[in-house]
């Protein structure tokens, strides 16, 4: 692997540029940091990400994250205006790739894409530890220099990633499937809130805060995102399609056991997420615990869970609208959901099976 020894300029100081300065500096490496908002350029240096670039600098490695419409352009100005290797962050690659083939310098172009992100945006939502753990797409081209991949995969270790290289045309595939048409249809679910009346509202659980969350992004950006992918998407659009006209017919015609084949299809999709580690995820279940909505009662209770011996693997938490309580869902492995159960009860708890 080609050493990143810096410096690495980031053009675009948002969420994803501001982390990868803060990343980057973390492990010692100089960063240059260029925006069209000379005030994202100088919040984001004032949280520690680097500093502004000047005439005369020469980077080793251009890290363009711009919003999806300006890509190409910005990649092909790097290109043009260093000789250093070029990588961009941004969620389709087969668009930016094509606005580069073909021109000096291709070679040292290769595309990535991280996959970790926030539902806020700009400089003050970046943080070192974005990407910790993350999958990070690598995209080379037919002409990408070996050197350029290497010194990308360079990048993705020293934000603490993890590289996973696919080709541009198989990275729109999938995060079509994994991230575009998901956040496409929950913006549809919770359109349907949006005008509800108050009543119903009240009624509103941890499961559509689950599905509805992506929803919550900037509808510009995903805009962009969407329109750049639109062939990968549209595909996936007409297969969720014809499975809503299924389940339209199940329904109106109480067609049970066609209606518990859909769900069943939809229990397979949830199984094949890979869990922890890329491990198959193992079966789960949820302790559900009453939690006083007290400073410190949270913490009280992740350490009672710790002193029990069983790792809980994800957390969730509603808040009952009537009382000065919260419901923790706290997800175990299993065999290991009874243990749990028993520690916390003989600790004080509440729990509910």
């Amino acid at each position: 692997m080609s050493e990143l020894s810096g410096p690495v300029e980031v053009v675009g100081a948002g969420l994803l540029g501001t982390s990868i300065g803060l990343a980057c500096r973390r492990a010692g490496l100089e960063v240059l940091l260029s925006d069209t908002s000379p005030e994202h350029v100088r919040t984001a240096s004032g949280l520690g990400a680097g500093r502004a670039r000047r005439a005369g600098d020469r980077p080793q490695l251009v890290v363009v994250a711009v919003p999806p419409d300006h890509l190409g352009a910005e990649i092909v100005r790097a290109l043009e205006g260093t000789d250093a290797v070029v990588t961009d962050v941004g969620s389709v690659k087969t668009g930016p790739l094509a606005a580069v083939v073909g021109r000096p310098g291709a070679e040292r172009y290769v595309g990535s894409h991280p996959m970790a992100g926030s539902e806020r945006s700009g400089p003050l939502a970046g943080s070192a530890a974005l990407f910790d753990g993350r999958p990070w797409a690598i995209t080379p081209h037919e002409g990408s220099a070996a050197d350029a991949v290497a010194l990308v995969e360079a990048l993705v270790a020293v934000c603490g990633a993890v590289p996973v290289r696919l080709s541009p045309a198989e990275h729109d595939r999938a995060v079509a499937r994994t991230s575009h048409v998901p956040h496409l249809l929950a913006s549809l679910v919770a359109a349907r809130l949006a005008e509800a009346p108050s009543g119903h509202l009240a009624l509103t659980g941890q499961g559509v805060r689950d599905v509805t969350r992506v929803a919550a992004g900037d509808p510009v950006l995903y805009g962009q995102i969407v329109t750049a992918n639109a062939d990968a998407v549209l595909a996936l659009l007409g297969e969720v399609r014809t499975q809503l006209e299924t389940l339209i017919d199940v329904v109106a015609t109480a067609d049970r056991g066609g209606l518990e084949a859909l769900l069943r299809e939809g229990v397979a999709g949830t199984r094949a997420i890979p869990g922890k580690h890329g491990a198959p995820l193992p079966p789960t279940r949820s302790v559900f615990v009453s939690v006083p909505d007290h400073p410190g009662e949270l913490a009280r209770l992740f350490a009672d869970a710790g002193a029990s011996g069983v790792n809980i693997e994800d957390v969730h938490i509603d808040h009952d609208p009537g009382r000065p309580v919260g419901l923790v869902e706290l997800l175990v492995e299993e065999s290991r959901a009874e243990h749990l159960l028993g520690s916390l009860e003989s600790r004080g708890w509440v729990t509910h099976r």
